[in-house]
């Protein structure tokens, strides 16, 4: 996993840990975005989440910051991350 300084600065400010990029990197939902990826966590992918961490208590930890998402460039490293407010609209 491939973070940029930006992204990494943005982690930081929003105490978003990296397990929680690897995570939505392995089983969130992508859709494509101004010319990148947008990583984040529907229903869907919560429920691939769930079974990855093993269960409903293990996923306690971690729902906190499932309305993170990510924005990954072509090349597969990480440019952004920030917390989802509204809905992702999708096209």
């Amino acid at each position: 996993m491939k973070f940029s300084s930006h992204c990494r600065v943005r982690m930081q400010q929003r105490a978003i840990p990296s397990v929680i990029a690897q995570l939505l990197l392995d089983h969130g939902s992508r859709m494509r975005h101004a010319g990148a990826d947008v990583v984040f966590a529907d229903k869907h992918a919560r429920r691939r989440i769930r079974r990855a961490v093993g269960g409903a208590r293990n996923m306690r930890t971690v729902e906190p910051w499932l309305d993170t998402y990510f924005v990954v460039a072509d090349d597969g490293s990480l440019v952004t991350a920030a917390r989802r407010t509204d809905r992702l609209r999708r096209p």
